[in-house]
């Protein structure tokens, strides 16, 4: 049976909302291997000149064995 584990992640980029979950996603998969899904919980514009996009995002994985 397939155990899957989710984080919460937060992107950024000063080009786009797209770009800020790719952003996120491009984090994630340095550290973590069978990403299965990324849902993207909000957007967003932040900063003193709401110039910088983020983007909530929630990473979903598979768990491995370690038998």
């Amino acid at each position: 049976m397939a155990v899957v584990k989710i984080i919460e992640l937060v992107g950024s980029s000063s080009t786009s909302s797209d770009d800020a979950v790719q952003q996120a996603l491009a984090e994630a998969r340095k550290s973590l291997r069978n990403i299965k899904a990324v849902d993207v919980v909000s957007t967003g514009l932040r900063g003193d000149n709401l110039e910088e996009w983020r983007a909530h995002v929630r990473v979903a994985f598979l768990v491995e064995s370690v038998d």
